[in-house]
């Protein structure tokens, strides 16, 4: 199956917590970074979670956030820095590719953003993404 989001991280899990309606699943990407999703227990049943399960973590790439900097007091669960590899500037909206540790995603951001961070080619940047914005796919 070919989808159309951008950021598809492979990695193992290393951790589910189960709650009422909703589990949160740690997830060791091959960079070695650890991301967390926060999916329905439902799903988490269906796909067979448990430690060691090999998964894909799929992200929307308007659903990345970039900071110049990592941000304590924040409840966005997953912060991976990297840095700017490419930057493609619209009249509203801007593609950026950040290499990270393992490979590399893609956020949409708004053109204001790029400029009022100062963002170029090669700025290290934290992408910031919600445990709820991320999917869990098995093969």
């Amino acid at each position: 199956m070919t989808l159309s989001i951008r950021n598809q991280f492979p990695g193992t899990v290393t951790e589910v917590r189960p709650g009422e309606v909703m589990a949160l699943v740690k997830v060791r990407l091959a960079g070695g970074q650890e991301l967390t999703a926060a999916i329905t227990l439902e799903a988490a049943e269906q796909l067979g979670l448990a430690s060691g399960s090999p998964v894909r973590a799929l992200v929307k790439s308007t659903e990345v956030s970039l900071s110049s900097g990592r941000i304590e007091g924040l409840s966005i669960r997953n912060q991976l820095p990297g840095a700017i590899t490419r930057l493609d500037l619209g009249e509203v909206m801007a593609s950026v590719k950040v290499a990270v540790a393992g490979g590399e995603l893609t956020a949409v951001i708004t053109k204001d953003a790029v400029e009022e961070l100062g963002l170029f080619v090669s700025s290290d940047v934290v992408a910031l993404i919600k445990a709820t914005e991320v999917s869990l796919a098995v093969d």
